[in-house]
């Protein structure tokens, strides 16, 4: 039987802004399916959501894994019988300098940001474009677009392929009412951004608003693109930065 409730899937939901939007997104009546490769904060997540008396389900995954990306989406398929909204968050950092880079590390960053985030989206278009209805939102990043100061280059353009994804994707979409947009946050409370910078005061001063964003500030700007006040928006990379950078 098909299910009444829209149904969502966040990747990298175990903690930071795929925890805080799965949070989101069952307080606004979507049941949540929570996929990440952390079992113990995955399970953790879910226990947090149904402290509400909503319904969640968590599904270990690894994105870049294409064959488990495909067995996981036939199996959302075959019990729900739908998939409205994919928030594809799952993703890893690097600040490896350029002339240490090894095709080793380039590949790992590359398979989870970029081919994790592609093929996962290729996976649950049929069952969209049947309905002729469905939400996708990618996360990329500051890095994407000024060049990672902070950030190695294999992240940064990981980043900025899902910009690419994104519009390759909105365009190709739309026909069938799906719509496909990119979030871009600035600097986020979160795990990385705790381990990757050493100045945390030096880092907020260079944010014209004054303060590194929560992650529940992400959130509530997904949970806008997947609601139907958004309807008409499609193909947008959309900055949420404090103003760190304006274009």
């Amino acid at each position: 039987m098909k299910s009444e409730r829209k149904i969502s899937i966040v990747t990298g939901a175990a903690k930071g802004i795929g925890k805080a939007t799965s949070i989101k997104l069952a307080e606004k009546g979507f049941t949540v399916i929570l996929a990440d490769i952390d079992k113990i904060g995955l399970e953790k997540a879910v226990k947090d959501i149904k402290k509400s008396g909503i319904f969640a389900e968590a599904l270990i995954l690894d994105i870049a894994n294409v064959e488990q990306i495909n067995r996981t989406i036939s199996y959302i398929i075959e019990k729900y019988k739908r998939i409205d909204v994919l928030v594809n968050n799952a993703g890893i950092f690097s600040n490896t300098p350029i002339l240490e880079m090894t095709e080793k590390e380039w590949n790992k960053v590359l398979n989870v940001n970029l081919k994790g985030t592609f093929f996962l989206s290729k996976a649950v278009l049929p069952i969209m474009m049947e309905q002729r209805y469905g939400k996708i939102i990618n996360m990329s990043s500051l890095s994407a677009k000024r060049g990672g100061s902070t950030s190695g280059v294999n992240y940064g353009a990981s980043k900025a392929g899902v910009i690419s994804i994104t519009k390759y994707l909105a365009k190709f979409c739309a026909p069938y009412r799906i719509n496909i947009n990119a979030v871009v946050p600035g600097f986020v409370d979160t795990d990385m951004i705790k381990m990757h910078t050493s100045d945390i005061d030096k880092l907020i001063e260079s944010i014209p608003l004054g303060y590194i964003a929560k992650c529940e500030e992400i959130a509530n700007v997904i949970s806008f693109l997947v609601s139907e006040d958004s309807s008409y928006i499609t193909g947008e990379i959309l900055d949420v930065n404090g103003g760190v950078l304006m274009d």
